[in-house]
């Protein structure tokens, strides 16, 4: 794969990291401990303090955690490179990993650790690891369309028969890496068309937990969005969700996208050896079945784990076949700059 042009933002963000080299934050935060392993996360607050918690019991290495989003956050270690304090970054979707990846940024990920994970779940590079999956599903409130009229793939959404019917976070990075699943699968000129097909008839959202109320409340009939948002509030009070279902699309369709939250190891890191042994923790049996523990309704990907009960098995979804690798994120964003969505 070529490297792309960075983003703009990556210019902005190096300037304002250009005051903070000695660990201090543009933004305020803490100046971080440089005896500690550092870990940039994108991923649930929740699932990475499980994580974090198991790993330094096991092996009495201290971990901090500085907490963000996917695409600020790569943008700020392509920014940061070789000065950077991160020692690894997760992930919620694998896309933002691809960015800091093809700025050569990640040092290889031991091949013991790639091998505790089903090989669908990491990507062909190898510079870094699949840590949990989240699959894409269409949310419907029956009060208001039959499962019998529902559309047959997730592409029907852009016919202007579902005009208004349908919600969905267009700004947020689950839905920009679904995008990024139909521009692999599909081409871009058929994104294009899927993308005006959105701006023209889906009702925008600020992000998959309003999507979901929004179905619930019959605002709109159904939206898209990932499914363990809807998994977790059945698991509690079902306030968002009471009124709804899940349909998954299956047959390899696009709508049956599973996108890979993502782990990798920093090239500048100073703790290579800590970053890799955390790593292999989360992927591990342990770390996979912490995942699971912690209740945040995402699929474990590693060997040999299962998944939440409650969740449909994970191999069960007929996903389409794409390598996590491939995903582009900085085409989506141009994309979907270009169809006017963002």
């Amino acid at each position: 794969m070529k490297r792309r042009h960075l983003p703009a933002v990556v210019a902005v963000a190096a300037l304002a990291l250009a005051a903070c080299g000695s660990g201090g934050s543009a933004t305020g935060e803490a100046p971080l401990d440089p005896s500690k392993l550092t870990i940039y996360s994108a991923q649930h607050a929740n699932l990475v303090d499980a994580w974090v918690k198991g790993f330094t019991a096991d092996t009495g290495i201290q971990v901090q955690v500085r907490q963000g989003k996917d695409s600020s956050m790569g943008n700020q270690l392509v920014a940061e490179g070789d000065k950077t304090q991160a020692d690894v970054f997760l992930t919620e979707n694998s896309p933002a990993m691809t960015v800091v990846q093809n700025a050569g940024l990640l040092s290889p990920v031991e091949q013991s650790t790639l091998d505790q994970v089903s090989q669908q779940y990491r990507p062909s590079s190898g510079e870094w690891v699949g840590i949990a999956a989240r699959s894409t599903v269409l949310i419907y409130n029956p009060s208001k369309i039959s499962e019998a009229d529902l559309p047959a793939s997730m592409l029907d959404l852009a016919d202007p028969k579902w005009k208004g019917k349908w919600g969905a976070a267009p700004s947020g990075a689950d839905f920009q890496a679904i995008v990024s699943g139909v521009l692999q699968a599909e081409g871009a000129d058929r994104t294009e068309t899927w993308l005006k097909g959105l701006k023209e008839n889906a009702k925008v959202y600020q992000n998959n937990i309003a999507t979901m109320k929004a179905v619930n409340a019959g605002e709109v009939p159904m939206g898209i969005m990932y499914h363990y948002y809807w998994y977790r509030d059945q698991a509690l009070t079902k306030e968002g969700s009471a009124n709804t279902k899940l349909h998954y699309f299956k047959g390899e369709d696009v709508g049956a996208f599973v996108s890979v939250s993502a782990g990798g190891v920093l090239k500048a890191s100073t703790k290579q050896a800590d970053a890799q042994k955390f790593l292999a923790w989360v992927t591990s049996a342990k770390g996979q079945e912490a995942l699971v523990s912690s209740k945040s309704m995402e699929y474990a990907v590693g060997e040999g784990v299962a998944s939440d009960p409650a969740l449909p098995p994970l191999d069960s979804l007929q996903a389409p076949s794409i390598d996590p690798f491939t995903l582009d994120g900085p085409e989506v964003i141009k994309l979907m700059t270009a169809a006017g969505i963002l």
